[in-house]
C-alpha cells in the first residue's frame, strides 16, 4: 500500500553523518621533491633489499615492497628524509581538517615503505592498525594502472540493504577508486579499509605508502 500523500508538508531536514574524509593534494603543495631521484632510488633500493626481495617471495607479494625489512627510510636516505619532511606538513594539514583534539601531542611518522607493484599484481584488501592516518605517495603511475580503491566502513553492516545505483552521488558510493598521478599524496584515517586492484599495465605501479601515529 503507498504511502498517505502529506499535503503541505514541510521539506524534510536530510543531513550526512559520521563523514569519512579523504585528503589529495599535490606532494610539491608543501615543498619541492626531486621526483626523478625519488624513483632512481626506490630502484635503487629495491635491487639492493635482499631481505624485502626474499620476504616477497616466502610471502607472494607480487613485485617488491620494503614493509618488512625497510620502514625507516627517511633516517637512511636523504630523498626520504626531504619527503619525510614535506608528508609531516600534509599530515598536520589533514589533522587540521579532521578536527583532532591531540592532546598537546603530534603525529608523528610511524613507517614508510616502497611498493612496487607489477603487471597483474594486486594487494588485497586490508587496514592499518594501531595508526591514526596512513596515506600513500605516488611515484609512477603509467597507464593503466590501478586506481586505489576504498571501502565504505559501513559496507559489514548493511545487510538487507539494497545497492547503489551507479549515478549515486560520491558520498553514498560502496566503493569509491581514485586515480592518482605522479607527485599525489593521498591521505586516509588508518581504519578506513582499501586495496589496490590489478595493475593492467605492462609497466610497473610504484608508490610510497607511510603511516602515523600519535604520541
Amino acid at each position: 500500500m503507498p504511502l498517505p500523500y502529506a499535503y503541505n508538508a514541510p521539506m524534510a531536514d536530510i543531513s550526512s553523518l559520521f563523514v569519512t574524509r579523504l585528503y589529495r593534494a599535490p606532494l610539491s603543495e608543501h615543498g619541492p621533491v626531486d621526483a626523478a631521484e625519488l624513483e632512481a632510488s626506490c630502484w635503487s633500493i629495491a635491487q639492493d633489499d635482499e631481505a624485502g626481495q626474499t620476504w616477497c617471495e616466502e610471502n607472494g607479494y607480487p613485485g617488491y615492497t620494503s614493509y618488512a625489512s625497510l620502514t625507516d627510510l627517511g633516517w637512511r636516505f636523504p630523498i626520504f628524509k626531504g619527503l619525510v619532511e614535506v608528508l609531516d606538513l600534509h599530515v598536520a594539514a589533514f589533522a587540521e581538517d579532521l578536527e583532532f583534539d591531540l592532546d598537546g601531542r603530534g603525529l608523528k611518522l610511524e613507517d614508510i615503505w616502497i611498493n612496487i607493484l607489477p603487471e597483474g599484481g594486486t594487494h588485497a584488501s586490508h587496514i592499518h592498525p594501531h595508526s591514526v592516518i596512513s596515506g600513500t605517495t605516488y611515484v609512477a603511475m603509467p597507464e593503466g594502472a590501478s586506481a586505489l580503491k576504498l571501502e565504505d566502513p559501513r559496507l559489514p553492516m548493511m545487510m538487507a540493504a539494497p545497492g547503489r545505483r551507479k549515478d549515486a552521488r560520491d558520498e553514498l558510493r560502496q566503493f569509491r577508486y581514485e586515480a592518482p598521478a605522479v607527485g599525489d599524496v593521498l591521505l586516509w584515517e588508518s581504519w578506513l579499509r582499501h586495496e589496490v586492484p590489478m595493475n593492467m599495465s605492462e609497466d610497473d605501479r610504484i608508490s610510497v605508502s607511510f603511516n602515523y601515529s600519535w604520541g
